[in-house]
């Protein structure tokens, strides 16, 4: 250990005389305030990493463009939807391939079409072929055709009447500039899906005029199929419904958790010997009602379920996509957890009795310390500003590749209304095109947020510790200073020497849980041009390396919660503080092991309640028919659930770090206090010694025969 910490943390009588600003209010020297900046290395570091977070946004917000999330281009370049384009294409959204020769095609293996390359145009809704003739979808008006935008929209996007001989023989070639719509289609994710059904009275017709033979190949359908269904498309949707959803993760992941964590911390303070048994039946009864959200929207239960189709559509006509098949995975796995919930909940219902006593000693700190339930209330406001400016950043980085031309080698021949003329030199189309250097940015940007996030928890934490200690270490004497006055010094302390610290301790965690991703990302990789992966060998030691990395990374977030302890009573930096606070538990850790970690559960219950509640909620908004329906259709509730979840246990976590720190401080305090006075601790709080003096009884109920 390095010798006694009493003249630290506890009062030293050799210093009662000191001066104030020395030894706390009071000249009492609950934690002594003569320290000095700890780990500046790593603040200056963390000082960077805020720097080029800021630059790596800023790129961002000047490449991107949030509608290349949702809308497809069109031949030109142009962005379905968008007021910028040429022509202006405000409401203009779905896209739709006029030649379907040229989609049959790009489907057809090596063959020099791709999709990509095929000609399309933006609508405001999908055509359908003529019950009792033949209908045309014609180009942008440009050129001799004298119409306006506006014009051709009300004609549904047909002046096949007004055109040329020459433009008419053209257009009978599927060379444009009309094409004719022999296919039924369907807005699914506002590109236009073709049904491989062709339209016999449209198809005689055509035939009739004398128009080029057409392929009616199940290829048509499963060409744009794939590309809608596309990995990166059905990613670019998660995203975009962040944005889309962004009401439902202001109340669900903002306002409702703050709500409901303080309505517990209360329950907490006034119901305390209630709360465990609450939480473990309220836990259960969630888990069970988000799993049968998840059953509905799967299709599973009811007649409700997710549809990938915007609007109306042909009741026979089923279509398939990734997030149907995500959500039936989820729900699969949503299953399983529900099970095990279940049965742990039932393992742990004779260790609850353990429980009570240690929240009782942190329903009585948050009683002293009453600022202890306002306080997070400020890190809660400063992570809700970040979150705002990530998501947003987020939205812009995800699609700030650049639109370039393709280079293609396939001879086609389309009439461009501009020139007057049939041309056969400007057949390739537009795509989005992503540089190495902007997966590089989201990925740092992600990792960026997962450290800005445990920063602000740590240094909630250190606040939070610092204040109980002063709590155990002024026994009373300065009752009238404690209920504010101790947060407000703890916070001090920690701005003026220990941020450094805290950023050390939280960019540890940080690196760990990025090093698990990076090889689980590379594990996936490598099992699918690997056969040796398939292996028993190759599981094994795939599984065991997944096992010990989350065993580090769980020791590391334990280790870093107590060494954050250390630091708010200490003053000491990162590592010397990780020293001392392991040292303290391996000391104690016969008595104070079963006190901790029933705790420990019941409080992780606890904010997998809250996030659960959250999720609900956020089901039921996303079932209404704002996000059912035109502009703001999510393509799956599951990433704004997931999100609504994930800040929801952060928001949690805030407030449930006061009764988890209470605690843990509560505790190494009374071992380095029992370590200093050969056994008996002198500064513990009746409540603790009570505590501690039942353990070895309602440890002997609980286990049973």
């Amino acid at each position: 250990m390095g010798g006694p910490l009493g003249a630290i943390i506890g009062r030293n009588p050799a210093a009662a005389g000191g001066r104030e600003d020395e030894l706390g209010p009071g000249g009492g020297g609950i934690i002594r305030h003569d320290r000095r900046c700890r780990d500046l290395a790593f603040l200056v570091l963390f000082a960077g990493f805020w720097v080029a977070m800021i630059v790596n946004s800023s790129f961002g917000f000047n490449q991107g463009n949030p509608l290349r999330l949702t809308y497809g281009l069109d031949y030109k370049g142009n962005i379905c939807g968008s007021r910028h384009g040429d022509p202006n294409l405000h409401e203009l959204d779905v896209r739709y391939w006029m030649n379907p020769n040229q989609v049959y095609q790009s489907g057809v293996k090596d063959n020099k079409i791709d999709i990509a390359d095929a000609k399309a145009i933006c609508l405001m809704e999908c055509p359908i072929p003529a019950a009792d003739g033949l209908n045309f979808v014609c180009d942008y008006p440009e050129g001799d055709i004298r119409l306006s935008v506006d014009d051709w929209i009300d004609r549904d996007y047909d002046y096949f009447e007004f055109l040329t001989p020459d433009m008419r023989n053209s257009s009978l070639q599927l060379q444009g500039p009309c094409y004719p719509v022999i296919f039924p289609s369907v807005n699914v994710y506002w590109s236009c899906q073709f049904i491989a059904r062709a339209s016999n009275v449209s198809l005689k017709h055509w035939q009739q005029m004398g128009g080029v033979n057409i392929d009616e190949n199940i290829l048509i359908d499963k060409t744009i199929h794939k590309v809608i269904n596309s990995k990166s498309a059905v990613l670019k949707r998660y995203v975009a419904d962040i944005g889309k959803s962004w009401p439902v993760l202001i109340v669900c992941g903002g306002l409702l958790p703050l709500f409901l964590s303080a309505i517990w911390l209360l329950m907490i303070r006034y119901f305390v010997a209630a709360m465990p048994w609450i939480t473990v039946v309220l836990f259960n009864a969630l888990i069970i009602s988000v799993t049968m959200f998840c059953y509905i929207k799967a299709g599973w239960l009811g007649n409700d379920p997710l549809t990938v189709v915007i609007g109306e559509s042909d009741p026979y006509v089923h279509i398939s996509g990734r997030e149907i098949s995500h959500l039936h995975a989820a729900t699969v796995a949503m299953t399983v957890i529900m099970i095990i919930a279940f049965l742990c909940s039932i393992a742990i219902i004779r260790r609850i009795l353990i429980a009570t006593p240690v929240l009782k000693v942190a329903a009585k700190v948050i009683g002293e310390v009453q600022a202890l339930i306002i306080f997070p209330v400020v890190p809660y406001f400063i992570l809700a500003i970040f979150y705002m400016f990530w998501f947003s950043a987020t939205l812009h980085l995800f699609s700030s590749g650049q639109v370039l031309r393709n280079d293609c080698n396939t001879d086609c021949c389309s009439y461009d209304l501009k020139l007057g003329k049939v041309n056969c030199d400007n057949c390739c189309g537009y795509s989005m095109h992503y540089t190495p250097h902007i997966g590089v940015a989201i990925l740092f940007h992600l990792f960026g947020c997962y450290w800005a996030t445990q920063f602000f928890i740590a240094c909630s934490s250190t606040v939070i510790a610092g204040s109980v200690a002063s709590y155990y270490w002024a026994r009373g004497e300065l009752s009238h200073e404690i209920p504010f006055a101790t947060v407000i010094s703890s916070l001090r302390r920690l701005l003026r020497y220990s941020l450094g610290s805290v950023a050390i301790g939280s960019l540890v965690v940080s690196a760990v849980e990025w090093v698990r991703f990076i090889l689980e990302c590379l594990r996936r990789k490598l099992k699918l041009v690997d056969s040796a992966r398939e292996s028993f060998f190759g599981k094994m030691t795939s599984s065991s390396s997944q096992c010990c990395l989350g065993c580090i990374d769980w020791t590391l977030k334990s280790v870093n919660r107590n060494a954050y302890i250390m630091i708010a009573i200490t003053g000491k930096g990162f590592f010397k503080a990780s020293v001392l606070a392991t040292g303290l538990i391996m000391n104690n850790i016969l008595r104070i092991g079963k006190v901790n970690v029933i705790g420990d559960v019941i409080l992780f219950l606890g904010k997998l309640c809250v996030s659960l509640l959250c999720a609900l909620f956020a089901f039921l908004m996303l079932d209404s028919h704002r996000y059912k329906s035109a502009y703001n259709k999510i393509s799956s509730p599951l990433v704004p659930v997931l999100v609504s979840w994930g800040l929801g246990y952060i928001v949690a976590k805030l407030f449930f770090q006061v009764v988890e720190m209470s605690i843990d401080t509560i505790i190494l305090s009374f071992c380095q206090d029992s370590e200093e006075h050969q056994g008996n601790a002198q500064y513990a709080p009746s409540i603790l010694m009570e505590t501690m003096d039942e353990q070895s009884e309602l440890q002997r109920l609980t286990q049973g025969p």
